[in-house]
């Protein structure tokens, strides 16, 4: 250290107590950076690395950014998940004896941010604290920093269940202990992909202890200290915006694990990882931001309380037989602005004038919101009216002081009405009247020394003068003026009245700006002790627009109202999937039945590929879905039970970045589904067992399924190309088989999209491979091959020496072929291998598409 100048002695010294982020250390009108950070920087902003001199043998390597616009910059970094530490002068350079002291003010993560343009406004931006208990429990607390609203739950069934806990919610950063076991802290970087951090300090001060009133047992309030530890740790501010912790009791909602949520593309699609083509994009009909984010949370977090849930219902209900009403409530609340946000902003201490006016403009829609629901005629809709506080004072309060169009900056004056504060008043009167008198002066001026081109002007440097062009100079009568300056083309004169003014305007003019600051503060302070009211208020308002939102929808949709039976019975008549008709738009969509009464648990589905299996899977898991976060559903009619939980096991998908195949993610989401299901769970596999070896994979199929019918008795759609295992109907009497209905006509088959009774007579693989436009050549050889199995009288391939010999190197032209045919009297060991292949295969236990599939890889093998 002794070898750097102050000034780096000073960086390092505060860097060492920030290692993990990028210091921006102010220097004038820059924020430098220094060493790796510089390096590092430099790539990641793509901004020029230079060197300077800092005492020691090398240069040291230093980037930096203009303090006016580090906005950007810094939304670079974090979205990239790093962390900034924002590093001040905390004192005048004036008074400083030596180097300028400097700390950090603040330290902004991926899950602390607070501005706006680093956050997305229909969704949360929440940080979690991981607490591990001990192997399988674990304490999860969440806050999101823009809003104030804090939570914890407790898990206690191991860390597959804390990947799919976090990974249900919109976290960017975890909060961790040290000591945390470094395989759980790879899990959550790989399979989470967001920020981890440390901290170990579990106290509570005294003065928020009201944050944990809620919280019962000690372990929770722990969990919850980590995380209010580093946020205190990091933002170094009051956080007076912080809503008491609420104990989420995870059992009371259903279950959706990380695996269902993506296959069932809940909130993003697979594929491009976007909204648009996910439940979530059917479903947002919401007008506000705070009401685009309740609705995620209700998806994440279905009911089970069927209390809950009719009670949602019965207002979606109400809201879709008003039509009129409802469309007055939907335009009222689309001038409702973010008012959790504006809260957490007030409090933070960064709100500013138009902030206000914006939440001023939010509570002149409350009463007419209040009123709208009081034309309702459901009860519960406009016994709400009465639950909603219109917070008259505060509107009051804002109409009276801020102006209607203020300045963005709450330091340049402007912003605050005449007649608010009687000393405001007075500056700007003498300022106004200051002005007034100068405009006059330049009116005498020009009458008494008849040059009409005299003006009286102003500059920050000489204040107030009197310029005459040097033509008019033999005009001025002697003594009049004081010579202050001279032009090239003017002289700039000043009279002694004229110093006075400019000193009452000038002083005038700044204690109206520095009083104009204090006013707005006390004004923000005054806001303050509304926060809890306000936040009341964005809850009823967001919970608002998501019932509008369902009832739009359902209407726009033909969507029908849901009945909760409390048995296991399911009857669904003509079912749609709410993502595919929208998507199908004028295509006419195909309707399904879903029966499935208490002695039918088991529905074993066979059909061709594309004919829509996984689309009716996945349709019975959102119509459940959408039923338990109390919207309407796609269907003419439907009666369901309440379910615990869904599994899912939809789609092939490697997991590369855990190192396993596509069967070993296939066996561990199904032991997933076999070991944490109940009865009252609703389980979907599409084709378990397809990843291995015929014989293999049936016999796993066969064997879930009969796990599932003799020990879960949970509700099992299951879907499967083995059509030997639809004789397990015969002995396992909650089983039916079921088929998607297909013709075939002129060699080309047809999809009917329907679900009927009965298994499948065909898989029509082929035909799929046809549309699918793989090569006619390899589709007639595929078709003559299938001929060739299905008329053979066993499973062994004839010998070379049979007429019937299966050609399986038939795809070259007639003349390569003759060749061939010559050359064969010498045939190679490799291909000696690959014809014992052949001959070892059991054909009559493939179905046409794994023939086709075989017959590739041979071929792959011949061409090496």
């Amino acid at each position: 250290m002794a070898q750097y100048t102050p000034m780096i002695q000073q960086y390092l010294q505060v860097k060492e107590q920030y290692k993990d982020t990028f210091l921006f250390f102010r220097l004038g009108d820059f924020y430098e950076m220094f060493f790796d950070d510089a390096l590092l920087a430099s790539k990641e902003l793509e901004i020029t690395l230079t060197s300077r001199d800092g005492g020691g043998e090398e240069r040291i390597p230093m980037c930096g950014i203009p303090f006016h616009s580090s906005a950007n910059y810094i939304k670079n970094l974090i979205e990239k998940g790093y962390k900034v530490a924002i590093c001040e002068q905390v004192e005048d350079p004036k008074q400083a004896k030596g180097v300028v002291r400097r700390e950090v003010i603040q330290v902004i993560t991926p899950g602390t941010v607070m501005e706006g343009e680093l956050l997305d406004e229909k969704e949360n931006n929440f940080i979690a604290s991981l607490t591990p208990l001990d192997d399988e429990r674990f304490v999860v607390a969440y806050n999101d920093l823009s809003t104030g609203e804090n939570s914890v739950s407790f898990i206690r069934d191991g860390f597959d269940s804390v990947l799919s806990e976090l990974f249900n919610r919109p976290v960017k950063e975890i909060v961790v202990p040290s000591d945390l076991q470094e395989t759980w802290a790879e899990m959550l970087t790989q399979r989470l992909n967001v920020t981890i951090s440390q901290e170990d300090s579990v106290d509570i001060p005294d003065e928020s202890k009201e944050l944990v009133q809620n919280l019962k047992q000690k372990e929770l309030i722990t969990g919850f200290a980590r995380l209010f530890q580093y946020l205190a740790r990091t933002q170094k501010r009051a956080m007076t915006h912080l809503q008491p912790v609420q104990y989420i009791e995870l059992s009371q909602y259903m279950k959706l694990d990380m695996y269902s949520k993506r296959n069932l593309e809940l909130t993003e699609t697979i594929r491009k990882k976007g909204k648009e083509g996910s439940l979530l994009w059917v479903l947002d009909k919401t007008v506000t931001a705070m009401g685009a984010r309740m609705l995620k949370k209700w998806l994440d977090r279905p009911l089970l309380s069927t209390t809950e849930m009719e009670r949602r219902h019965q207002q979606v209900e109400g809201l879709l037989e008003q039509y009129f009403e409802r469309e007055a409530l939907r335009e009222a609340l689309k001038e409702v602005y973010d008012l959790e946000r504006l809260s957490g902003r007030v409090a933070y201490g960064n709100v500013n004038a138009r902030d206000l006016i914006q939440l001023k403009k939010s509570l002149h829609q409350i009463p007419e919101i209040i009123q709208v629901l009081q034309d309702f005629q459901q009860e519960e809709l406009a016994q709400l009216a009465d639950t909603i506080n219109p917070l008259e004072s505060l509107k009051e309060i804002l109409e009276k002081s801020i102006a209607e169009t203020p300045p963005l900056s709450i330091k340049e004056g402007d912003i605050i009405k005449d007649g608010y504060h009687e000393q405001l008043d007075q500056y700007r009167d003498a300022s106004r009247n200051g002005k007034q008198w100068i405009a006059e002066l330049e009116r005498k001026e020009r009458e008494a020394t008849g040059i009409k081109s005299l003006k009286v002007g102003f500059n920050k440097v000489f204040g107030y003068y009197i310029e005459v062009t040097k033509a008019n100079l033999h005009l001025i009568p002697e003594g009049r003026y004081e010579r202050k300056q001279t032009l090239s083309n003017a002289e700039r004169f000043i009279t002694p009245e004229l110093k006075e003014k400019e000193s009452l305007i000038l002083e005038s003019e700044e204690k109206s700006v520095e009083l104009e600051y204090e006013i707005f503060i006390d004004i923000r302070e005054q806001v303050k002790t509304f926060i809890p009211e306000l936040q009341k208020l964005a809850e009823q308002m967001s919970e608002l627009d998501v019932l509008q939102s369902f009832a739009v929808v359902s209407d726009e949709n033909r969507y029908t109202r849901p009945s909760f039976t409390n048995g296991h019975e399911l009857h669904i008549e003509n079912g749609r999937h709410p993502v595919v008709e929208q998507v199908m738009k004028d295509d006419h969509y195909v309707p399904n039945d879903v029966r499935m009464d208490e002695n039918r648990d088991i529905l074993l589905i066979t059909g061709p590929n594309m004919a829509g299996k996984s689309t009716y899977m996945r349709q019975l898991a959102l119509i459940v879905i959408m039923g338990q976060v109390g919207c309407f559903v796609p269907a003419d009619r439907a009666e369901l039970p309440v379910f615990d939980q869904i599994f899912t096991r939809i789609g092939a998908a490697d997991d590369l970045v855990a190192g396993q195949s596509t069967f070993m993610v296939e066996m561990l989401e199904a032991k997933h589904a076999l070991t944490k299901a109940t009865e009252n769970s609703l389980i979907l596999l599409d084709e378990i067992g397809r990843g291995t070896s015929t014989y293999d994979g049936m016999s796993l199929a066969q064997a879930i399924v009969e796990y599932i019918h003799n020990h879960i008795h949970a509700k099992t759609l299951f879907s499967t190309h083995y059509h030997e295992l639809t004789s397990l109907s015969d002995s396992l009497e909650r089983l039916s088989n079921v088929h998607v209905k297909a013709e075939e006509h002129d060699g080309n088959v047809v999809f009917l999209h329907k679900i009927q009774d009965g298994a499948a007579d065909e898989s029509y693989g082929i035909h799929v491979a046809k549309l699918a436009e793989l090569p006619s050549p390899l589709i007639d050889r595929a078709y003559e091959i299938l001929n060739q199995f299905e008329h053979s009288e066993s499973s062994r391939v004839p010998s070379a020496n049979e007429e019937e010999q299966l050609d399986f190197f038939a795809f070259k032209e007639p003349a390569q072929k003759k060749q061939e045919t010559e050359n064969s009297k010498s045939v190679s060991t490799a291909e000696k291998t690959i014809m014992d292949e052949i001959k070892g295969l059991n054909m009559l236990n493939m179905t046409p598409m794994e023939a086709m599939n075989t017959l590739f890889a041979i071929q792959q093998k011949l061409n090496k």
